[in-house]
Order: structure tokens, then sequence, then C-alpha cells
């Protein structure tokens, strides 16, 4: 007999998150309907309170309900961005513990970038081309607030991938740049690029002003490699202090 024959028990809440997962994905539990009570759970699944809790906890966990003290649980309705909040955490946690983990992802940005770049040129209207430009203007007004200065540098990113209109690009856009932030300070504070910066920002929102593809992408890809090196990875458990990523 394989392994794949063999009959494996299963924990109760197993099967009752199984079940709660299809009525979701059939639709018989639409976004914003309210969950069954617990009570009704356990007379419809003929199972004790316990494992309808650890059901609607990992249902919770997977973001797909939403559990408020006080009141019934209630269906979400799954985003891509709420997807890759789930795995926020884990992501930053990889990172800090990960040297190469931090190179792979600053790898894959520069890739995704790069795309995103390409389509604002192709598509960005004059109104979007008034809110990059006001960006770029913010982050240099705050040249000497670190801070502000880092928010405003990432919220450039982020509405070049807005442009695209895809909210999947969108969201893939926000989780790089909210992995990476943890980084984006000690990069900034300690390099004194920050003019360099902005002229490069100037060019690339110059290049998707003129409509032009392959020069909005070369400039992000100048960009992206020149701030890369610049990354700082700090271990969870280093002896002294930050290490660079490269």
């Amino acid at each position: 007999m394989s392994d794949s024959e063999r009959i494996t028990r299963r924990r109760l809440s197993d099967e009752v998150f199984d079940r709660l997962r299809a009525l979701i994905a059939s639709g018989e539990l639409g976004v914003g309907d309210a969950v069954p009570s617990e009570r009704e759970l356990m007379d419809r699944f003929g199972v004790g309170r316990p494992a309808i809790r650890q059901a609607m906890q990992a249902l919770s966990n997977m973001g797909l309900i939403a559990i408020s003290h006080g009141e019934r649980a209630r269906v979400c309705d799954l985003t891509a961005e709420t997807l890759f909040r789930q795995i926020d955490l884990p992501a930053q946690m990889m990172l800090s513990s990960s040297p190469r983990s931090l190179e792979q992802l600053l790898e894959t940005r520069v890739f995704f970038e790069r795309g995103m770049a390409r389509i604002a040129a192709e598509r960005a209207t004059p109104d979007d081309l008034v809110l990059l430009r006001g960006w770029v203007n913010r982050q240099r007004a705050a040249i000497d607030d670190i801070g502000v200065f880092i928010r405003h540098d990432m919220r450039l990113h982020i509405e070049i991938g807005r442009i695209s209109g895809n909210p999947i690009f969108l969201a893939t856009s926000q989780a790089l740049l909210g992995w990476l932030r943890q980084y984006h300070t000690e990069m900034l504070h300690w390099s004194g690029n920050e003019n360099l910066t902005l002229a490069e920002h100037d060019g690339i929102v110059a290049a998707i002003a003129a409509h032009d593809p392959a020069g909005a992408e070369a400039a992000m890809v100048r960009h992206l490699h020149r701030s890369s090196t610049l990354y700082v990875h700090t271990h969870l458990d280093a002896p002294g202090g930050p290490r660079r990523s490269r």
C-alpha cells in the first residue's frame, strides 16, 4: 500500500477549518457576512468549542475572517494588499537573519521596479506626473529630516507602481518597500547620498514625463543598482553592529 492510499486521522479543528473555508470559497459566506456563532457551528458540525475556536483562529491568521471582541466574526475582502500583509513579519525576520535573503530581495526589487518604470512611462497621465513631481519636491524639502525624507522616497516608488492600474503591482511595490524599510534609514542616514538620490528621482520622473519607457527603465535600474550597494544587513544577534549587504 502506498503512502498516498493511507487513511490518516485529522484534528477536528482541521475538518472545521476546511468546511468553513469551503463555505467562503463557494460564496455561501460572502464578503462582510457574519460567520455563524460558535454555538451554531458546534451544533452544525457536531464538535466542541475548542475545535471551532482553533479553526476560526486559523482562518483569521490567513486573513479570511476578522475576529472582533464581543462581535461575530466576519468574512474579509481578500485583496493583494491583505495577502501580502499576512507575511510581513516572517519576511522581516527572514531579512534580519539572512544576508543572502536581503541580497535576493534587492535583486527582486530591481527586476520588479524596472518594469514598473516602463509601464509608468507608457501610461502616466498629466495628473500622475503632478503627483510624482510633488513627491520629489516634498522629499527635497525634507532633506534635513531623514524620517520624512525616507517616507517620501518610498511613496514616490509606490506611486510609480500605482500608475500601472494593477492592484497586484501596487501591493507588490508596497510589500517590497515595507520589507526594506528597516534598512532604508541606516542606508540614507550614513551614506550622505540624499542629493544624489534626489537627482536620480528627477531623472526617473523626467523619463516618465517624456513617455520614454526605455529611458525610464534605464534610469530606474541605475538608481536601484547604486542604492542597493548602500543597504546594510543587521543580524539579530550580530556583535559589532550592522554589516554591508554586499
